[in-house]
């Protein structure tokens, strides 16, 4: 349903059963500590096989060839429901402190430096190697959830 191709579905699916392992151990293993719990997820999302990482590309490849620029089926994002989840569940200690659409904004955002696009750019664009990547990412989720603490209280 939220799939415009099945090949899509099938890769999704698979690259999320190989990372989900990773990404819960990692959310487990830390505290309450915001900044241990994002640098976890950096990590485990960074740390990735060849083989892994060429399902990833192919996953970013079939989602622009779908065509379409907008949200898939009711609205729903076309790919990358479980990256904001897994973000969600790093972040939830700062929920109350940051409000509803600071909170929101933040998992975007982080959604932005963290996963297959930001992989990409490291390697293709930028020409970092797995651990220069690793680092870019970490040191820019962490300027994320610094910001974020950083601004006004209020709930809005």
């Amino acid at each position: 349903m939220y799939f415009p191709t099945f090949d899509q579905l099938l890769i999704d699916a698979t690259v999320g059963a190989l990372s989900q392992r990773s990404v819960a151990s990692a959310l487990e293993r830390e505290s309450t500590d915001v900044q241990s719990r994002v640098d976890a997820i950096v990590r485990a999302l960074n740390t990735v096989t060849p083989e892994v990482e060429r399902l990833g590309r192919a996953l970013i490849r079939l989602t622009v060839e779908s065509g379409s620029a907008e949200p898939g089926a009711a609205g729903m994002p076309r790919r990358g429901y479980r990256r904001i989840e897994w973000i969600e569940a790093a972040v939830e200690p700062l929920r109350n402190e940051l409000g509803k659409v600071k909170f929101q904004r933040l998992v975007n955002a982080l959604a932005m430096v963290v996963g297959w696009e930001a992989l990409i750019v490291q390697r293709d664009v930028c020409g970092l190697s797995s651990s220069e990547g690793e680092e870019l990412s970490l040191w820019a989720a962490r300027a994320l959830v610094a910001a974020a603490r950083s601004g006004d209280r209020s709930n809005t």
